[in-house]
């Protein structure tokens, strides 16, 4: 069994680290188009395993998809990353285009795969990337919901002096700004969030959860990667497991919650073909108006990019 990770940058080598370190698959290609990067970054992981005691074994290679041919999942993170005073829109064209390539080249030696797009801005680039490849839909996911849960239950965690293993959350939309928080679907080991955190409180964590992201950029520069990249592994996991966990992840959606012909973040079962169910939630009125302001957002970009 074998992954191709597309892109050796910090978020493609990090989940190249992590990958080896859970050794369950029998081999990783890194893939990335600056001379001798990937073979670099490889190596050095590579001299990690007899250490850890893994039998994955990973290869470095230089824009030669020949490689990764009949991978399982295909893992693209390439692209540009933010920088500081950068939005994730700001990135919608220049990635576009290296998306649509990458996922060419993917499908071309690899027509069985599942796509997990990292990209940002991610629920745009996952589109993106399903228009280009013409696969079914299910097989194309944007890894966006996992790590926005995981940052709002950090913070969630931090306010209320808790350990974050016993927060289950759920947010839906757009990656970042227009996350949808679902304050009713919050608790903490089974106890709704409301015995906890009034609605008010609830929704300054989830401001800082939105600027989470901006925060680590401001900070060093560049994106995050090692959070982004342990969400990438639990989907990887799910998928090769066949284990069928639910996650929010970014989904095409064909008329689940009155949406169509978009990428957005929507809880779904994953299993061994990709996503298997989209599962639709009842929403109040306050949750389906903020749903219906990240398609918009979402969509504009969207029009943006065909024009």
């Amino acid at each position: 069994m074998k992954i191709t990770i597309i892109g050796a940058g910090n978020v493609g080598a990090s989940c190249a680290n992590l990958l080896v370190q859970k050794d369950i698959i029998k081999k990783i290609v890194l893939l990335d188009i600056r001379e001798k990067f990937s073979e670099g970054k490889s190596l050095d992981i590579s001299q990690m395993i007899p250490i850890i005691q893994s039998n994955t074994k990973i290869i470095g290679v230089t824009n030669d998809y020949s490689k990764s041919k009949n991978s399982e999942i295909i893992i693209i993170t390439c692209g540009i990353p933010r920088k500081p005073g950068m939005s994730r829109d700001d990135l919608v064209n220049a990635n576009a285009e290296i998306i649509r390539y990458v996922t060419k080249q993917s499908i071309y030696f690899s027509p069985k795969a599942k796509l997990i797009i990292v990209s940002n801005p991610l629920d745009v680039m996952a589109y993106v990337s399903y228009m280009t490849a013409k696969i079914d839909n299910h097989r194309v996911i944007g890894m966006a919901g996992i790590l926005d849960s995981t940052r709002y239950r950090y913070f969630l965690s931090k306010k209320l002096k808790i350990s974050p293993h016993d927060i289950q959350s759920l947010l839906l939309g757009g990656h970042g700004d227009s996350m949808v928080p679902l304050y009713r679907y919050t608790s903490i080991s089974g106890i709704p969030l409301q015995e906890f955190l009034s609605e008010k409180e609830n929704d300054e964590i989830i401001e800082k959860t939105k600027k989470g992201g901006e925060e680590i950029v401001n900070l060093l520069g560049t994106s995050a990667w090692i959070a982004p990249s342990a969400s990438i592994i639990q989907m990887v996991e799910a998928i090769l497991k066949d284990s069928k966990r639910i996650f929010s992840c970014s989904a095409f959606l064909k008329g689940e919650y009155n949406l169509k012909n978009i990428y957005l973040g929507v809880p779904v079962i994953l299993g061994k073909s990709g996503i298997e169910k989209i599962i639709e939630l009842q929403l109040n009125n306050k949750e389906k108006n903020l749903l219906k302001k990240s398609y918009d957002h979402i969509k504009s970009m969207i029009v943006q990019l065909n024009h």
